[in-house]
């Protein structure tokens, strides 16, 4: 058995996500190494997540649930410190990933990194390119999906190995330094099929209908059915964005790096975060690994 990396997520009822992040994370660092926030207490989550530490909390609505989710989530984080070297925190729709050609397991590199360091993996959005990925996801989602778009947004500190605070919705710590292997993504899933999308989005919108307005919560505004638009109108905007050659990333950590600087006088540390209407298809070899 392994104590090297912890894994801590929150869910609820996001089952589609939960499978894919058990499997990833299940396979690489064991179940018993990861922690599930079961909020609602739901018995599919339950079920699912059987041999992992599974935390039931209340579902009730409430007002500040992002501030009060990541209150629990630090908390928790700091705690399993005490056990493993690394704790990897995010939602259940973000799957870290080392790239193939590095040629170790996350496991391998986490155990051979420094430690007492802050991991900030560049941030890919995995799309849905309706127009022309017809395979349903069965097995794997890298196949029959092979489209990405950059996402600074979700460049996330999301490894520790140190002591630190972690800004609500897991975008910034305190930790003074920026640590951004080259081998290393953050994968967020959201967009990476268009009917588990749409399904998703139901359910949000049913939690939020009791919440009131959303400047009045702390929610992503995205929860609430006003923000939502047109499911396949955003598809098709994914579609059109340019096509890049290549695959290399290296400029996007370099700026990264350019403009990481204190988050005013918050004590946390950020670096920009633009929209680039671009994507990329992933390599050959990243197939199969989510």
């Amino acid at each position: 058995m392994q104590s090297t990396v912890a894994v801590v997520t929150m869910v609820r009822d996001d089952l589609f996500f939960l499978d894919f992040w058990l499997r990833h994370y299940g396979a690489l660092f064991g179940r018993e190494n990861l922690y599930i926030i079961n909020h609602g207490r739901g018995e599919d989550v339950a079920r699912l997540a059987a041999g992992c530490n599974i935390i039931g909390i209340p579902g009730d609505p409430h007002k500040n649930f992002d501030m009060k989710r990541w209150r629990l989530l630090n908390n928790l984080v700091m705690g399993l410190r005490s056990y493993y070297t690394h704790v990897i925190v995010g939602d259940v729709d973000e799957l870290v990933v080392i790239d193939p050609a590095d040629g170790r397991t996350l496991l391998e590199f986490l155990q051979q990194v420094r430690k007492n360091r802050v991991y900030t993996p560049l941030g890919l959005e995995v799309i849905h390119r309706t127009d022309i990925e017809p395979d349903p996801i069965q097995d794997h989602i890298l196949g029959p999906r092979r489209h990405v778009r950059l996402a600074p947004h979700y460049s996330k500190p999301c490894i520790l190995s140190t002591g630190t605070k972690i800004a609500r919705g897991g975008h910034f710590t305190q930790f003074e330094q920026l640590f951004t292997p080259d081998c290393l993504y953050l994968l967020h899933l959201k967009f990476c099929d268009f009917g588990e999308y749409t399904s998703a989005m139901d359910r949000r919108n049913t939690i939020t209908q009791t919440l009131g307005d959303p400047k009045d919560v702390s929610i992503g505004r995205h929860w609430f059915a006003q923000a939502r638009g047109q499911d396949q109108a955003l598809f098709d905007d994914l579609a059109a964005l340019p096509l890049q050659d290549g695959f290399d990333m290296r400029p996007y950590r370099k700026k990264m790096h350019r403009s990481f600087k204190p988050r005013g006088e918050t004590g946390f540390f950020q670096f920009d975060r633009p929209d680039y209407d671009l994507q990329f298809r992933l390599p050959d070899r990243f197939t199969g690994v989510i």
